[in-house]
């Protein structure tokens, strides 16, 4: 039996049954969370938690990895730009190794920003090969994930079809689940990015969601960010009793506020991205909606070629767009600004944390610190310069927490970082490559001259 204590932490569980403690003790067993207390006696390993603050691995509910190369490219992009530039144009010169690498660095950075869980939604894979490497570098990376294979969206040659009429193709998902994702237990699941009603006909879209329920996987996908296919799509398959628990919206601004509700009823998870959503003009995130209608919302960083791939940031950005936005409405209703704040740290914790989980499917097993649960586990130094003194820690996560206070994550009971290092073999060499993808992309698009490359 494996056995690790961490000891003398101050404990932010996100379990209501354990609550919060000043200063306590978690045991893992065997990957497993056993024990939680204020103080635990046991032959173990130990991690010397004193002066850190104990939290349940964050979860970035919305990422597209195999960006990860082309950093720092889509700062100043628009929608309409993201999708002429990236689907219409470089998506189409990334070969297997370029997806290979983009999963794995992304994934690591992850981890190294206390992400222990990734949903990671895989749209640049036109050939079985660009599968199986975006795959292959998200389990070698250690981070848990949810795959989720997505549909290419290239600009259609002569003689081709539009991309919203081709349907996910069955015969991938049938290889996939019978190899790779044999099981659903394993660190890294399958599920499905369809275009849905926002981009695919209604032909596509049934065939879509049909193809999720048979094979029992999570079913994401986009709304918002242009014209979209099917106005009353959504309305057609709550009518067709086609929704579920395992819908997932992603963005979804423009939606109004009885449909919301109506999908919400049906169990549907919202996942915010707010960075990308403020910046490339979707409109006011959906967090008020959705705590209206007391519907749970996880969010995520989306597009790491604009935004930043750690989830403090993102909680801080849709936390304080969403004060800002209430604030304003509040006064326009009553002249007065509030007393009291309208959405709080600890909702944005649970966004990043629990919320997460339950868009995953997964939060019987991630997302809070619970007996049985898995052990991911991230520990942040209160002596941080950016967040010492600590008063409260639930607010200094959010307000203050950063990579650089990100001392410890574990995965399934498994240390990925101790001590402020990422314990990944190799990373110079595979920063290197990530490098040279990029520069290799770009260069084959036309944005970089030869010489560059």
């Amino acid at each position: 039996m494996t056995r690790l204590l961490i000891k003398g932490g101050s404990i932010v569980s996100m379990d209501p049954a354990i609550k919060d403690l000043p200063r306590g003790d978690v045991l893992v067993e065997n990957g497993r969370i056993a024990a939680i207390a204020p103080e635990l006696a046991a032959e173990a390993e130990t991690i010397d938690a004193a002066g850190m603050i104990v939290l349940p691995g964050l979860i970035n509910a919305h990422v597209h990895t195999w960006q990860s190369a082309l950093r720092g490219v889509a700062g100043d992009w628009t929608v309409a730009k993201y999708m002429q530039a990236m689907h219409g144009g470089l998506a189409g010169y990334f070969q297997p190794d370029d997806v290979h690498i983009g999963n794995l660095m992304g994934a690591l950075n992850a981890l190294n920003s206390g992400t222990t869980t990734l949903v990671d939604w895989c749209h640049v894979n036109r050939t079985p090969e660009h599968t199986d490497a975006a795959v292959e570098g998200l389990f070698a990376s250690g981070a848990r994930t949810v795959f989720l294979h997505g549909s290419p969206k290239p600009d259609a040659r002569p003689g081709e079809k539009h991309y919203s009429e081709v349907p996910m193709p069955r015969g991938e998902i049938e290889r996939l689940r019978k190899g790779r994702f044999a099981s659903q237990d394993s660190l890294v699941t399958l599920g499905l990015a369809i275009l849905g009603p926002s981009y695919s006909t209604r032909d596509v879209t049934l065939s879509d969601v049909r193809l999720a329920r048979e094979f029992g996987l999570i079913v994401s996908m986009h709304v918002g960010g242009g014209a979209v296919l099917q106005p009353d799509g959504f309305q057609r398959l709550l009518e067709d009793g086609l929704v579920g628990a395992n819908f997932n919206i992603v963005h979804g601004n423009d939606m109004k506020a009885d449909l919301i509700r109506a999908l919400a009823g049906k169990g549907v998870q919202f996942t915010s991205t707010a960075e990308i959503e403020l910046q490339m003009g979707y409109g006011d995130p959906l967090t008020g909606v959705l705590q209206s209608c007391g519907s749970p919302m996880s969010i995520g960083t989306d597009v790491e070629p604009a935004a930043r791939g750690d989830m403090f940031s993102a909680m801080r950005t849709t936390l304080q767009h969403e004060r800002h936005r209430r604030t304003l409405e509040i006064f326009a209703e009553t002249g007065s600004r509030p007393l009291e704040m309208p959405v709080t740290c600890r909702h944005a914790l649970e966004w990043a944390t629990i919320n997460g989980a339950r868009m995953a499917g997964i939060d019987a097993q991630v997302g809070s610190l619970t007996p049985g649960k898995q052990a991911d586990i991230l520990l942040l130094r209160a002596d941080d310069l950016a967040m010492f003194p600590v008063t409260d820690p639930v607010p200094s996560v959010v307000m203050q927490g950063g990579i650089a206070s990100v001392d410890t994550v574990l995965v399934a009971g498994r240390v990925v970082k101790r001590g402020g290092r990422l314990l990944h073999p190799a990373l110079a060499e595979k920063k290197a490559a990530l490098k040279k993808s990029g520069e290799r992309i770009l260069t084959d698009f036309g944005l970089l001259p030869r010489e560059a490359a």
